[in-house]
């Protein structure tokens, strides 16, 4: 540190990532969702990308969160509950115990329940194209138009896209013969969007699609109008 790349001995040269996460699998702790195995997941990511490693020593940087995994397509489904996306910390210990608090108060139990109820719910295939098209339009509108949404579109317009042919080839969330797609199926095609991401982004986008499937299912409950699906 402090030193330009070209003067570096070659002892003292290191390799630097960027960015990098983990994940780890609860295999005892498991559940069936729409014949979909799921197992408790916690993991994190640290990226030096907001700090400038020239100053002096500041907060460390974290993302931690704990959800499940879906062994169907590997996806992550993590609700907000189950997130922290700016731990700041000045020690291990420190970061040891906001952890260990994120851990403990998670409701496995209550996500897994939410989970399931999505399949409840579907959209037809002109609901389903009425949604990516104003997915795409979503990116593009004026600022002060975007504050009156209750939930924002989490992820790119390139991932929409992705979502889109999904839709028709995915093996495991395709629509049926008749263009219906349940909200189960919806959902995991946008978490597994996500996973194009760069990986200090990849868990916001992944809680923002749980955010936005819920909101289409609380317009489809309470049949109230939705700008994306009209």
């Amino acid at each position: 540190m402090g030193k330009p790349a070209d003067a570096l001995l070659e002892e003292e040269k290191t390799i630097y990532y960027e960015r990098m996460a983990f994940v780890l699998e609860v295999p005892g702790i498991t559940s069936t969702v729409n014949g979909n195995k799921l197992s408790l997941s916690a993991g994190g990511v640290r990226s030096y990308t907001p700090e400038n490693l020239y100053e002096k020593k500041t907060e460390e940087h974290f993302k931690v969160f704990i959800g499940f995994k879906n062994h169907v397509c590997i996806n992550l489904c993590i609700n907000t509950d189950g997130f922290l996306d700016d731990l700041r910390v000045m020690s291990v210990p420190e970061l040891f115990n906001r952890v260990f608090q994120l851990l403990t108060r998670f409701d496995a139990e209550r996500q897994i329940n939410h989970l399931k109820t999505l399949s409840e719910y579907a959209l037809t295939e002109h609901q389903f194209a009425q949604l990516v098209g104003k997915s795409r339009l979503y990116h593009y509108l004026p600022q002060k138009m975007k504050k009156d949404f209750d939930t924002v579109v989490s992820i790119s317009d390139t991932q929409i896209s992705s979502v889109a042919k999904d839709y028709y080839q995915d093996k495991s969330f395709c629509r049926t013969e008749s263009g219906d797609i349940d909200m189960w199926k919806l959902y995991n095609l946008f978490t597994g969007a996500t996973k194009s991401s760069y990986i200090d982004t990849f868990i916001d986008r992944n809680v923002g699609s749980i955010l936005f499937i819920n909101s289409l299912v609380e317009h489809l409950r309470n049949q109230k109008e939705s700008w994306f699906l009209i």
